[in-house]
């Protein structure tokens, strides 16, 4: 556990310089404009769903959220696209071989998908309960750093259950 931290964290950097230049490269296409208008408003709203528990008084509009008071404002950059790129890339190393079943392939997609989602949303629900309960600090280091982290455990965790439960080699099934 301490290897992969140290790992992850010597890491950051780049992942963070990363996104920065997939950033600009998508907003050079103009490709952002889809998803912040049709995505970030649902997101907001279920972003409600999340953080209401907290006591945390919660209005959505198109562009975020207010949130006791304090604008917040949610852009197509904070949904979680670059997460979603990196699973998409692990997909292709992970299912790169074809000694799978296709059911159990499919299921590892679906999981996937299911989990970045939620992922994304607790990310930026933390975001949000830093921001209401703690010092302005904690919630930037958390959002320009940390986030980052949580989708790389996600990506972990998922693919040592993948392999370990849901993944059926085709031999197996000969059996």
């Amino acid at each position: 556990i301490f290897l992969l931290l140290a790992i992850l964290l010597a890491v950051l950097p780049f992942l963070v310089t990363f996104n920065e230049i997939l950033t600009k490269l998508v907003e050079r296409f103009r490709l952002y404009t889809l998803l912040q208008e049709a995505i970030v408003p649902i997101q907001a709203q279920l972003l409600g769903v999340i953080i209401r528990p907290f006591g945390i008084e919660y209005i959505p509009f198109r562009d975020g959220m207010l949130v006791n008071g304090l604008p917040m404002k949610i852009t197509w950059n904070c949904l979680g696209w670059q997460s979603l790129l990196l699973f998409g890339i692990s997909l292709l190393m992970g299912l790169r071989n074809a000694s799978y079943t296709f059911f159990s392939r499919l299921q590892v997609v679906i999981l996937g998908l299911f989990g970045i989602f939620w992922v994304n949303l607790l990310r930026i629900a933390f975001t949000v309960v830093l921001a209401v309960f703690a010092m302005p600090v904690f919630r930037i280091v958390f959002h320009d750093y940390l986030a980052a982290l949580m989708s790389i455990v996600w990506l972990i965790i998922f693919w040592w259950f993948s392999y370990r439960f849901v993944l059926v080699p085709k031999e197996r099934l000969a059996d």
